[in-house]
């Protein structure tokens, strides 16, 4: 009998147990085509092409034990025919020597054994037999804690153990791997990943490989690229529902009232991706259309979030599939390079809720990545909220906005510029700022504590301010300066005759002080009631509180609404007679607070 064998089954490592098994005998024609393709991939350091080579070397000992006769013929391919290898170019070849020297053409290739049949070549085609992800023999590495085993030549086994944030490096035996044992394993773990169609080669370059093997991410390395034979293998140590994270309603209601952008940072190992993973499964149960974008794929989420890799080897690509396919909320692991924050940022402009999973020792660093990367001026639309994790952990929430204003710590008014404030989510107050100084972009802490000696000297400001006005707002915003906010008809009143009021209190206190308009937010009608001796005028929700009343745009006086929200004037007093002039002259009350 004679045969010829293809790439695919080669690659495969089917001939051996073939030969023992007693189903091929008398002579294999390996053709020129084959050790070409297989000398290529070699070259380019892809797995595949190494086996494939061992393969031939183990099928030459069993020719030289007189097993069988082993034959290499036909030409060699052309520099253009391995180029379209992919094309079938290398395919053609293989069926032109297996037509002429009238042998049986073995493959696993499906495509390549209906083709060779419909040109008259007899086939034995290689059924690829399935083999289980879960019987390799890296698994003897994992125990349940463990998140990564780490294999190398020469060198025993170690894996990191323990849970999120408290993981442990052991190691697991004091043997040393050996170069043939990496090499077995890797070819088992190729083998696995080529036959199951929920695992996957996801990179081959030269020198490495890395492997989506279920829930294992796995790299295999060797020289060129590592000094020696290496294998590497992570998988999620934990499945955490969105309860466990105690996040609050407050940020929860965020993720859902509207699509948004955000960034999950943290440092290598803190828990990201399995935080990433929980979220997008918290909301996909809230109705929301969820993908991903990964390379590789390496995210554990339910089967109905579909998880998209490099098209043809570009995320750009995936991410015009994905505007086409529209989903809700998109998870972008992990962003590294430029192009990537350009793709995130230019995904979350079309409309498209993005979470970006990045790699950063602080939670500004995060924004500080985007930096050069991002349009300064869009970066509150590209992210508006920062998750940063560490040790499994939700450490620090923050919220991005945009506003022109004069950056902290600058106190003269031209000097106000665009500022993406960066606040706490948890309590408001402002951490950073980011703005242009120059060429520069500044990105400014803001101190959270303020002088407690301030707080003494604005209330005595407020006071003295008070004097002349019925209401003021003090801030000391330096040890040299103050703003005080007043009504506009109150400034003259505060200045003074050529400022002699301002300039007798910035004498009193030693300090500069600036006076505005007071901006007031919200204006509604008063409800106004009379009985025999009072205006009664309705404000709930303002219990307590100072407001302002005005006739039209006309300021009357600033009265303080009772616990339980009214605002009781005496009609036989002053203020009661202007509340009774103004009524009469059919202009409307307005209450702004």
């Amino acid at each position: 009998m004679k045969y010829v064998v293809d790439t695919s089954v080669v690659v495969d490592g089917r001939i051996i147990p073939m030969i023992d098994d007693g189903v091929i005998r008398g002579t294999i024609v390996v053709p020129e085509a084959v050790m070409t393709e297989l000398e290529a991939q070699a070259n380019q350091g892809r797995e595949t092409g190494v086996i494939g080579i061992e393969e031939i070397k183990k099928i030459q000992r069993y020719s030289e034990e007189g097993k069988i006769t082993l034959r290499f013929e036909g030409r060699k391919p052309t520099p253009e025919e391995i180029k379209l290898a992919k094309s079938g170019a290398i395919d053609s070849i293989i069926r032109e020597i297996a037509l002429k020297e009238g042998a049986t053409l073995i493959t696993s290739d499906r495509v390549q054994a209906e083709i060779a049949e419909s040109k008259g070549i007899k086939v034995f085609f290689v059924k690829q037999e399935r083999l289980d992800p879960y019987g390799i023999k890296i698994w003897d590495f994992f125990t349940p804690d463990t998140m990564s085993v780490h294999l190398k030549e020469n060198v025993p086994p170690y894996a990191k153990r323990g849970s999120v944030g408290k993981l442990k490096l052991v190691r697991i035996r004091d043997e040393p791997s050996t170069e043939k044992e990496l090499v077995d394993m890797a070819t088992e773990i190729l083998e696995s990943a080529r036959q199951n169609p929920d695992c996957f080669i996801e990179i081959e370059r030269k020198g490495v490989t890395v492997v989506q093997l279920k829930e294992l991410r796995i790299a295999i390395a060797r020289p060129p690229f590592s000094d020696g034979m290496e294998i590497t293998a992570v998988r999620p140590v934990a499945k955490v529902s969105i309860d466990e994270y105690n996040l609050g309603e407050e940020l929860k209601k965020r993720f859902v009232e509207s699509q948004r952008g955000i960034l999950i940072a943290g440092p290598p190992g803190a828990g990201k991706s399995t935080f990433a993973a929980t979220l997008a499964e918290f909301l996909h149960d809230r109705g929301y259309i969820v993908k991903t974008m990964e390379s590789p794929r390496d995210l554990i989420v339910k089967d109905e979030i579909t998880q998209y890799s490099p098209l043809e080897n570009n995320m750009a690509l995936t991410a015009d599939i994905l505007l086409l396919v529209r989903p809700d909320y998109t998870i972008y692991d992990e962003i590294r390079k430029t192009s990537d924050f350009e793709i995130f940022a230019d995904m979350r402009l079309a409309g498209v809720g993005m979470i970006g999973v990045m790699h950063a020792t602080r939670p500004i660093d995060a924004i500080q990545r985007m930096l050069g990367r991002v349009e300064l001026g869009v970066i509150p639309q590209v992210v508006d909220t920062i998750i940063f994790i560490e040790g499994g952990e939700v450490k620090e929430v923050y919220e991005l906005s945009f506003t022109v204003k004069v950056p902290h710590g600058m106190h003269e008014e031209d000097l106000a510029r665009p500022v993406i404030e960066v606040r706490s989510f948890s309590d408001g107050e402002p951490r950073y700022e980011i703005y242009t100084f120059g060429e520069e972009i500044i990105v400014m802490p803001i101190k959270k504590e303020r002088k407690k000696s301030y707080e003494v000297i604005e209330k005595a400001l407020e006071k003295t301010i008070k004097k002349h006005v019925s209401n003021a707002e003090v801030e000391m915003i330096s040890d040299h300066k103050a703003i005080v906010r007043v009504h506009p008809e109150d400034i003259p009143r505060i200045l003074g005759r050529k400022g002699s009021n301002i300039t007798s209190i910035e004498k009193q206190f030693g300090i500069k002080i600036d006076v505005r308009e007071l901006e007031r937010k919200n204006r509604m009608p008063a409800e106004i009631d009379e009985t025999e001796r009072y205006y009664v005028i309705g404000a709930r929700g303002l219990e307590k509180r100072t407001v302002d009343l005005y006739a039209e745009d006309r300021y009357l006086f600033s009265p303080t609404v009772s616990s339980k929200g009214y605002i009781r004037v005496r009609k036989d007093k002053e203020l009661g007679k202007i509340i009774k002039r103004e009524l009469e002259s059919g202009k409307n009350i307005f209450i702004v607070s």
